[in-house]
């Protein structure tokens, strides 16, 4: 099983070596940190973003001016902030979500932007490759469809007799197919039997879930999304009231309430995005970074959720977690 230490950086982002403190900016720079959220005052990517710039020599009030566009919930309000010609004007944009980023698309703003994203960027038709973005757009993204083989692997070691697994996605978040597809092919190689149920609104994840119940689905699998992460609190109530066994992508689902929860690690992607920053004020074109996908990843257990579905989990897999919730 890969820790959080596992590599598979790509090739070609190598030839852009990232700084470090000891080459401090001399030079300002002003960054516009873009999202939905309604402020700042409880944001860790925000948190990790800043982290990463401090690691790099970048200080608030010194060599760095850091904006929050907060859209509140309101893609049209971003919209209207990156329509607005009186709004400063950044150096670089940093977006928080593929939501956080549409705006600034339909603006077709020609600033440099950097993305910290779950979706697959090319699927999306943000970027051209991930080799070569293109354009004046590059970034981290999350997407790593293989990851899902590894999720199901996790669910067959906690239930050996698993049969029937459920798998829960947003049809119209770019990427979901491919994550859709690997679950097929690795539930394949384990003898499971997928069902896929795609959701994209409350009410269709009602029905899913009710459905999942009576069709005595034994365990699911949630791909990750903005959408997910919204109903992660709902999805770990239901698994717990139904007793079945929920595995997901970010830790933030074995948090509230899933079984287990296995993929990147959230903060350092925004940590990434960081040295994107850095590179592009150094003189680096956006179009020429090449997009990386997720180097580190996390093992999350949830054992109140186990202890209250009545499973043990293996020795061999709670030795393995990077974080085990009590």
């Amino acid at each position: 099983m890969d820790r959080r230490n596992a590599c598979r950086t790509l090739a070609a982002f190598a030839a852009f070596p990232i700084a470090r403190v000891d080459a401090q900016p001399t030079d300002r720079i002003r960054v516009a940190w873009v999202s939905m959220d309604h402020d700042g005052s409880d944001s860790p990517p925000l948190a990790a973003f800043r982290a990463g710039m401090a690691t790099l020599g970048y200080v608030e009030g010194r060599n760095l001016t850091l904006d929050g566009w907060w859209g509140q919930g309101s893609a049209e309000r971003l919209q209207a902030m990156a329509d607005d010609a009186k709004q400063p004007r950044p150096d670089v944009f940093v977006t928080q979500g593929g939501s956080a980023l549409a705006p600034l698309l339909a603006a077709r703003v020609r600033t440099p932007i950097v993305f910290g994203m779950s979706a697959d960027p090319v699927e999306a038709k943000i970027v051209e490759s991930y080799a070569r973005p293109g354009g004046n757009i590059t970034g981290v993204t999350l997407f790593a469809a293989e990851l899902t083989g590894k999720r199901l692997g996790l669910l067959k070691a906690v239930l050996p007799d698993l049969k029937r697994v459920a798998v829960i996605a947003n049809p119209q978040h770019p990427g979901s197919t491919k994550e859709v597809q690997a679950a097929r092919d690795a539930a394949g190689a384990l003898g499971l039997a997928v069902r896929y149920f795609p959701v994209q609104t409350e009410s269709e994840l009602d029905a899913a879930l009710a459905e999942i119940s009576k069709a005595r689905i034994d365990a699911a699998m949630v791909i990750f999304d903005g959408f997910a992460l919204e109903n992660a609190a709902r999805i770990g109530a239901y698994s717990v009231q139904n007793r079945i066994a929920v595995v997901a992508g970010w830790a933030t689902a074995a948090q509230r309430g899933s079984l287990m929860a296995y993929g990147p690690v959230s903060a350092e992607i925004y940590r990434r995005v960081a040295s994107y920053v850095d590179l592009i004020h150094k003189g680096a074109k956006p179009g020429d970074l090449p997009i990386e996908q997720p180097t580190q990843f996390e093992f999350v257990v949830n054992l109140h959720t186990a202890k209250a579905l009545g499973l043990t989990i293996p020795a061999s897999l709670l030795a393995s977690a990077d974080k085990v919730i009590q």
